[in-house]
């Protein structure tokens, strides 16, 4: 009986001890402990009976992992994710010659429609028309503009996380229903499809190259057609045109030359009628009061050459020194027709090149491009013998990229492997080790599953991350093991020892993995499927390494060492 008047309180084992301490976080670390103490205990039970029924519970759980294997094949396939944005770059391609007037009124009416498809959601749209000042603007900027009847509208959104996707489908069907004949697409606007895009307004660029200009070009309106109809596939065009209206003004020599008047002669009034005198001879003055240069350009006003007919009333005079009265009619010297001619030549090795981009939208991009490629090979026998058909973009490095990760993801498991049996010195163990890896593969699969993720890039490269995670909560579990079983030789209880002992610390390094991930899964950046990979391969990869390394460790060993035992 002690002799002081103190009164003595259990502490938080259930022995008398000092009293409770004022301190909130040691109070709150005692009531971990205990709460710790009696899940471990928990576990403790569920992994004798897991180690008891061992060979059924091995069977089960692999089955379970290799059977969720599958659900890669479910969800789609993506380089990287496309993020939320507050930016979208919308292109509009008006009827073929077009005016440039009558294009910015138009891209002025559709600015309007946007306002009213996106109520709330507009904060400001900026149009631009026609061909840009200056070759290094069109060549520097990812743009299909090639005339004056293609306008880039750039959409700003007022809240910089909007689902753009959702945005794009609302515009293609209010705009195609208002503006019929005229076509949109939609290009990247952030950084990063941009530069894996190559500059290309599109992930995915069928070319068709050959000499043959023509027959090459029915061949590309026919495989068009074609990826029209390809679920998820939207915004395919042909960047290259064929038909921009133009007008053939072919000269009879014969009639020329009785009049005294050259090709040069009908080409020179000609330009200067319709561009004005900058396009045959540029003349220049110099402002004395500033020092400034202007060029002097002489043209006829637009409203007087607004029919055919007063195209072929030209005036062409000679340059050879004939008769100032002597005036010949365009009309007379020259038949006049309407023809469709290219709008923008593209060449690929010299020759010419046609563009057909695609975009993928509801649908993953790798299951867009599979179907493309089914499709050419399908129309292989229609296709010019001259031409070449060829899938470039963003797309395309997607399946090298692919390759190098998987590649890389199979490499880290062997080098992993090889490297614990340098340390361990033994062959068996590592391989219990590794056993881990299928629950941390079926718990990739899982989370970018349930969470609607696609498989990307960033998702593999969370998949090789967890690899390293997991195999090393299963080294300190079976170095454990490997400690007690030299110590008593019971297989069976040295495994459920080491679970019971390593608890702790694989529960703290996944968790630490776990939360420091919750952030980057949770947000709208392209590395959000790495964080959800992290996160459910780990969850899943710990349970194996709680629960099935340990039984595995006991199917091997405990045949291993019963032998020796029945000796002893």
């Amino acid at each position: 009986m002690n002799g002081s008047n103190t009164p003595q309180t259990p502490d938080h084992d259930g022995h008398p001890g000092a009293a409770p301490s004022r301190n909130v976080f040691v109070r709150f670390q005692q009531r971990f402990e205990r709460g710790f103490n009696r899940v471990r205990e928990r576990y403790g039970v569920l992994l004798e009976q897991a180690v008891a029924n061992r060979t059924r519970f091995v069977a089960i759980c692999l089955a379970l992992a290799l059977g969720s294997l599958s659900l890669f094949l479910f969800l789609g396939r993506d380089y990287f994710p496309e993020i939320r944005s507050g930016i979208i770059q919308m292109h509009m391609r008006a009827p073929l010659g077009t005016r440039i007037e009558v294009s910015a009124r138009l891209a002025t009416l559709i600015s309007n429609s946007i306002e009213e498809l996106l109520p709330g959601q507009v904060e400001n749209i900026v149009s631009n028309c026609g061909l840009p000042f200056g070759p290094h603007n069109l060549a520097f900027i990812p743009t299909p503009t090639i005339g004056s009847q293609d306008c880039d509208l750039t959409i700003l959104l007022n809240d910089d996380k909007s689902r753009v996707w959702d945005i794009r489908r609302i515009l293609r069907k209010g705009l195609k229903e208002r503006y019929p004949g005229t076509e949109f697409t939609f290009q990247p606007s952030d950084l990063t499809a941009k530069i894996l895009n190559f500059g290309a307004p599109a992930p995915i660029d069928v070319q068709v190259n050959g000499p043959d200009v023509y027959p090459n070009y029915e061949f590309a309106r026919k495989l068009m057609a074609e990826f029209r109809d390809i679920p998820g596939a939207v915004d395919v065009v042909i960047q290259q045109t064929m038909r921009t209206p133009t007008l053939l003004v072919e000269g009879d020599r014969t009639f020329g030359l009785g009049v005294n008047r050259t090709e040069k002669d009908i080409a020179d009034n000609l330009l200067m009628t319709v561009a004005g005198s900058q396009q045959v001879d540029q003349i220049y003055w110099l402002d004395p009061s500033t020092g400034m240069s202007y060029m002097i350009n002489v043209y006829n006003p637009q409203p007087q050459i607004s029919s055919l007919n007063s195209i072929k009333t030209v005036p062409v005079d000679s340059s050879n020194g004939a008769a100032k009265d002597d005036v010949q009619l365009l009309g007379n010297l020259a038949s006049i027709a309407p023809i469709g001619t290219p709008g923008v030549v593209t060449h690929g090795n010299i020759m010419p090149l046609f563009d057909i981009y695609v975009s993928a939208e509801g649908r993953d991009l790798g299951g867009v491009l599979s179907d493309i490629q089914k499709i050419v090979v399908s129309m292989e026998h229609e296709k010019p013998r001259s031409a070449a058909v060829e899938i470039h973009g963003q797309a395309a490095l997607m399946y090298d990229a692919y390759a190098e990760l998987i590649f890389g993801l199979l490499a880290a498991i062997v080098l992993i492997y090889l490297l614990i049996v340098v340390n361990f010195q033994s062959w068996l163990d590592p391989f219990i080790i590794i056993t881990a890896l299928p629950g941390a593969l079926a718990g990739i699969a899982w989370s970018l599953f349930l969470t609607h993720t696609r498989l990307s890039e960033p998702a593999l490269t969370g998949a090789i991350m967890t690899m390293g995670t997991a195999t090393a909560n299963s080294i300190l579990v079976i170095s454990y093991a490997r400690e007690r079983l030299e110590a008593h030789g019971d297989a069976l209880l040295a495994a459920v020892e080491a679970g019971k002992a390593r608890i702790r610390p694989v529960l703290m390094t996944a968790s630490a993995m776990i939360f420091g991930m919750v952030p980057m899964a949770t947000g709208y950046s392209q590395n959000a499927p790495l964080g959800r990979a992290v996160i459910g391969g780990l969850l899943v990869a710990t349970v194996f390494t709680l629960f099935f390394v340990p039984c595995v460790y006991a199917i091997v060993y405990s045949r291993r060492v019963a032998p020796k035992q029945e000796t002893v």
